[in-house]
């Protein structure tokens, strides 16, 4: 069975397991829990956007199968790839890859199939595991990998309510930055207008506001899925946990990167 080793540990988050631990722990606070359908969280280094997503996850009652929507940045493999099965290893250990689920999904929808290309030297699906090991020591993941252009969102919107009949109880997580290497007050106003879109669960207005306004965010595949997923699941609403950019971290305002941490509850 295959296992993938970690391709970021050590530069996009602490490759000692205590050391990550440690991490892990100034990055998630003490806040009260409860169940979601869908999470959306950024996938850069930690020290960037760690307090984005350690927002998020600390939130929510992660239950033990999670399924990975990974935005593939090399676009290599197929535009629906899925991990088929074995385990994903990060400095804390081995997550297990949930391999009936992954069947599910792959037998749902007629583009997906298996396939590990995608998930090769890519960080976005990868930096989300620490996080659910923090949260979920016994957490399972189904890792999906989207190279899907926008101009083929049906596509995407199929997926995610394909995915909405899988049976099993599991989260969707979303992996996205939102807009790139613009100055502050630029990016957290293409942000705002992202977030906005993405609150209403309006794939189609997500997708308008990404081409009108020439926003550079990288996840809008799977966000576009879990948007699908979590309107076909009843659910009409998102609410942000939060919004930063890299400049947040570093002081440099003018090329940033911006990240939402968002939830789609259940029974919204």
């Amino acid at each position: 069975m295959p296992l993938r080793p970690p391709a970021v540990a050590g530069s996009f988050y602490s490759g000692r397991p205590e050391t990550l631990r440690r991490e892990l722990e100034n990055l998630i606070p003490v806040v009260p829990k409860s169940r979601a359908l869908a999470v959306i969280v950024p996938h850069a280094g930690y020290i960037y956007s760690g307090r984005v997503a350690g927002a998020v996850y600390a939130r929510v009652d992660v239950p033990q199968d999670v399924v990975l929507l990974c935005f593939n940045h090399r676009g290599r493999g197929r535009d629906f790839g899925v991990w088929p099965d074995g385990a994903w290893r990060t400095p804390l250990g081995d997550a297990p890859v949930q391999a009936d689920l992954s069947r599910r999904i792959k037998e749902s929808f007629r583009a997906a199939d298996f396939d590990e290309a995608g998930f090769l030297d890519e960080h976005s699906g990868e930096v989300q595991v620490p996080f659910l090991q923090k949260v979920r020591p016994d957490v399972r993941i189904s890792p999906v990998a989207l190279s899907v252009g926008l101009e083929d969102r049906g596509l995407l919107e199929e997926f995610g309510r394909a995915l909405a009949g899988v049976a099993g109880d599991f989260l969707v997580v979303a992996s996205t930055d939102l807009n790139h290497y613009e100055d502050q007050k630029t990016t957290i106003a293409k942000d705002n207008d992202v977030i906005r879109a993405v609150e209403s669960l309006d794939a189609d207005g997500l997708a308008a506001v990404l081409r009108r306004n020439d926003i550079s965010m990288c996840g809008y595949a799977p966000t576009i899925a879990a948007i699908a997923y979590a309107k076909a699941k009843g659910a009409t609403a998102a609410k942000t946990v939060m919004h930063a950019t890299s400049g947040d971290a570093s002081g440099d305002f003018d090329r940033v990167v911006g990240y939402a941490g968002m939830v789609i509850p259940c029974g919204n």
